[in-house]
Formats: C-alpha cells, structure tokens, sequence
C-alpha cells in the first residue's frame, strides 16, 4: 500500500493533572483536574496530515493494550492508516504531566516505552511505503539512527524529505544533507546553529546556516505568535500568524504546522500558498484543547483561509 505522506514517530498517551503543586517525596494531593489523550509529536502530525486531506502512512512501535488501542482509535478516525509495529513484549508510551492550576506552567515525565526501542529495521520493514511516498517527515522523539534511517530510505525513493529537529540535540551535517526541509522552532534553531532567533532577521540568518550546513531545499522556522518564515537559496517567505478565534491552548501548534506543510507540499503548492496553509491549520489548532484531537479539518482550513 502506497501513500503520499509517511511520517515516522512516537505515541504517547497524555495523562495531564492539574494541582496547587507536585507534591513531595510520601505526600498525597488532591488535584483539581485530571485529562487523558493521545499525544507524542510524529502522531499528532499524522493525525494534523490526515485532517487535512492527506493521505498519510504513520510507522511507529506499540504495546499490545489500551494506549495502542488508544492511539488506532484516533488514527482511524482521523484516517491515518498504521503502519505500527505491535510489540507484546513492552508497554505503549505515556507522559506524566504535572500543570500548576495558577500559573498553567507544567513538568513532564515522559516513559516511551515501545516507541523507545524503534530502531532502522522497523524503517527497513515499511521501506516500500517510505520510498514510494511523496513526503517522508521525522521528528526526534525516537532514537537518531531510526530518524537518519527514515530520511535516507525516503530519500532513495525520490520523496521529499522533512525533518523537524524536535525535542532539540545536536545533529551532524550528513543528517542534515539527508533533509530537504527542515521546521525548527526558535529554541532548536538556536541550538542547531548557535544563533538566537528574536526577530525574522536574525530567523533569517539562522535559516541560511541551515542551509549552508547541507539543508537541501528550505529552512522553516516558526516563530510562535510572529508566524513562520520560509528560506531557501532565492527567496524568503514570511508567513504571519492568522487568527481564527480565541486561543486556548498552544501544546499542539508546532505539530499542526508540520502536518498541513506536508500535505501542502505533496499537493505541490508553492512556498506561498504552503506557509499559508500550514499557519491556518495551526491558527485553527489552538482555538480548541489538546493535541491530536484539537488538529483542524480541510474545510475548516480551506474556509480561514478563504476569510484571511
């Protein structure tokens, strides 16, 4: 079975409590709030592809119990067709997340489980639907060499490769040769390139590092509530944020982003009409709570950006 987007990545399940304050070592609190849903970044962008009229193929590594039942249940309603290896011998991730009810600040453990042992075999097992795709994407959730196997099998079969370097490390220039696009936020294109990104200059000058350092096509760095801007070697395309409503909860924008980028491009829209289409399916992201179920439907995003 073949697919215009492949996205390799973790799943977690999201288990969030809100509370006055993490309790200590022998302390039991009484919390305030309690939510339980799906997350981990490859699958929220699948989920986001998907929503967004992709045709997307998700490749990742579950336990046999109720958090990979979880994360089918959204990838079927969300039409993202699994590719996941189901590993009985381990557990499905999950995230402890601890929110401070004043502040809305937050402290995570996260214990990946399965998706910590995905490895370059579980690429080379799905190799047909990776090279045959238009768009192959990766995070960095899941150990390197998995993500290096993804972007080189991709890349074999003539695919556009994307990487979004997030949870942020230090990459090597071959793995970012490997790479067409790139999608760093501020923070990790300050730790890819040592430059701080404060404003779209200097954005800017951190994208064109990217490129020097290999980067094939375009270094895409968002920039929160200032949008995201676009640099390949003859243009700069700077996309400002839209809104569609009231914002409520921003965990899930980055992935948003990810997600209509890929369908953009493998629709083959121009760096313009991508970077619009990317930032409305973000605008729309945050308007809702949570992740994976707060990512927009096409006609949502068509009708924003027919308004904007």
């Amino acid at each position: 079975m073949t697919h215009d987007i492949v996205i390799l990545g973790v799943f977690v399940a999201d288990t969030a409590y809100r509370a006055a304050r993490l309790p200590r070592m022998g302390e039991t609190l009484i919390g305030s709030g309690f939510s339980l849903g799906p997350g981990g970044k490859g699958s929220n962008q699948a989920v986001a592809a998907a929503r967004a009229g992709g045709d997307v193929g998700y490749l990742t590594r579950l336990g046999d119990d109720d958090f990979g039942a979880m994360a089918r249940e959204i990838w079927a309603e969300a039409g993202v067709t699994s590719l996941a290896t189901i590993d009985p011998t381990g557990f499905t991730g999950a995230a402890f997340i601890f929110v401070d009810q004043a502040t809305g600040q937050n402290a995570i453990i996260i214990s990946p489980g399965v998706g910590g042992t995905i490895s370059p075999a579980d690429v080379a097992a799905q190799a047909g639907a990776v090279r045959s795709a238009k768009i192959v994407m990766t995070q960095l959730e899941q150990p390197l060499d998995a993500a290096e196997a993804m972007l080189r099998t991709g890349r074999e079969g003539g695919a556009a490769t994307i990487l979004n370097p997030a949870p942020a490390q230090d990459l090597p220039d071959a793995m970012l040769s490997l790479c067409d696009y790139v999608t760093p936020n501020e923070t990790e294109a300050e730790g890819l390139t040592g430059i701080a990104v404060t404003d779209l200059a200097s954005a800017e000058a951190a994208a064109r590092s990217l490129l020097a350092r290999g980067v094939r096509k375009a270094a895409i760095v968002t920039l929160g509530e200032n949008g995201a801007l676009w640099v390949d070697d003859t243009r700069v395309v700077h996309s400002p944020p839209m809104s569609a409503g009231p914002v409520v909860d921003t965990t899930g924008a980055g992935d948003a982003f990810n997600g209509g980028l890929a369908v953009a491009l493998a629709e083959g829209r121009s760096p313009d009409d991508a970077m619009r289409f990317a930032t409305a399916t973000a605008a729309l992201s945050v308007t809702r709570p949570g992740t994976a179920q707060a990512m927009p439907k096409r006609a949502e995003i068509e009708a924003l950006l027919a308004g904007a």
